[in-house]
């Protein structure tokens, strides 16, 4: 594997600043401690610029490269997930029911490798933003920082960003043209009856088999309402009523997620959702109302911008796969591909992987530095020193 040399000889050091990550996990917005520890590194490292607070915890770095030239973004993710550890490693995570079961330490981590290289070399025109960004799983943290002006304030005018993989083998590249995550929504149904004495059901209005109805029929969306062409997923992840086996309870709580494409197909399950909780309602006689909230939309990929950041990749690992290919996952990076041009790529983390938001999953700390010379890679020939 083609790893930049100076690289490879930090790899311990990256290791060790993985695992501090993975031992020290923060979740959504509050990521004061990664922020602070990433800021400490940067520092070290040397880059001309530190700017922090961004997104409450976010920051950006800047380093100068030789010569006036454009400004490329490379984003990673900070936060955690709220998952209690069982992966017994040394490194696990000391805080209870947080732990890093993305990846995110590890994509910090690249990051910084890459950082720390450019600020020795600086074999580049114009500038690199270093983009570390919290609430990646919740909250939507990149696109409150591009809501808070980070494109146009740093004057970014392409960004990349990248993701592990589990389940593929290790320092495989994957990327595509056009849309490779989908956008996300999730939905909330919250029905209204009469609550009273299971004994005497007569004289209640029992939202449970409301309940029930709405979910029976929301799985109809997609297999009587939406093209068999789309692609589309309609999941209900939770149900929630009552709290005796003797009390029917008042009222009864459905909740799920929704996962597109095309907005028109968006559209028509926000539509169908309004129609089936208004229609089961009124036929059990109860109250129900629906909340809709579109989160993250689909991460699409600049054509251009795409193509290039494979053949980057080809400079680093001989298994590079370009292809169209979607996936019903979603990501927030999204909002930055909306702001400017750029691409999104996978790399492999082993086939033997646990997989992503599971309490064994652990980041393969020797993908890392294949990772960080792929970063160094798109600066350096995204914009080349003459």
């Amino acid at each position: 594997m083609p790893v930049i040399n100076r690289i490879a000889g930090f790899a311990d050091e990256m290791q060790g600043w993985r695992r501090h990550l993975h031992q020290h996990p923060e979740l959504g917005f509050d990521c004061h401690q990664t922020a602070a520890f990433v800021a400490e590194r940067l520092r070290e490292f040397g880059v001309d610029e530190i700017h922090e607070g961004i997104a409450k915890t976010g920051l950006v770095a800047l380093i100068h490269g030789r010569g006036k030239g454009g400004v490329i973004g490379l984003r990673a993710d900070m936060d955690a997930l709220p998952i209690e550890e069982a992966t017994g490693a040394d490194h696990a995570s000391t805080v209870v029911g947080k732990m890093h079961a993305c990846g995110h330490d590890g994509h910090t981590t690249m990051l910084l490798g890459a950082a720390k290289y450019l600020a020795e070399t600086r074999n580049f025109t114009g500038t690199v933003a270093l983009i570390f960004q919290p609430a990646e799983e919740d909250g939507g943290g990149g696109g409150v920082m591009v809501d808070e002006g980070i494109m146009d304030r740093f004057k970014i005018d392409q960004v990349y960003a990248m993701h592990n993989a589990p389940g593929f083998p290790a320092g495989m590249f994957m990327t595509g043209p056009g849309p490779v995550l989908a956008a996300v929504d999730t939905f909330h149904v919250h029905v209204k009856g009469v609550g009273g004495h299971a004994a005497n059901p007569h004289e209640t209005r029992d939202p449970i088999p409301c309940a029930i109805s709405i979910i029976q029929a929301v799985n109809t969306i997609v297999s009587r309402n939406a093209y068999a062409g789309d692609e589309l997923v309609v999941s209900v992840t939770q149900i929630h009523a009552g709290s005796a086996e003797n009390v029917i309870p008042d009222k009864a709580y459905v909740n799920g997620t929704v996962r597109t494409f095309d907005p028109a197909v968006q559209d028509l399950v926000e539509a169908r959702l309004k129609e089936i909780v208004a229609g089961q309602a009124a036929a059990f006689g109860v109250e129900a109302r629906l909340e809709y909230d579109r989160h993250y939309p689909a991460t699409v990929n600049d054509v251009a911008k795409s193509e290039f950041a494979a053949e980057v990749a080809r400079d680093v690992s001989t298994q590079v796969e370009y292809r169209e290919a979607r996936e019903m996952g979603a990501e927030d990076f999204s909002f930055m591909l909306q702001a400017r041009p750029g691409a999104f790529m996978m790399l492999g983390q082993g086939v033997d992987s646990a997989g992503l938001h599971q309490p064994d999953y652990d980041f393969n700390d020797e993908i890392a530095p294949i990772g960080a010379s792929y970063f160094v890679r798109l600066v350096e020939r995204a914009q080349p020193v003459e």
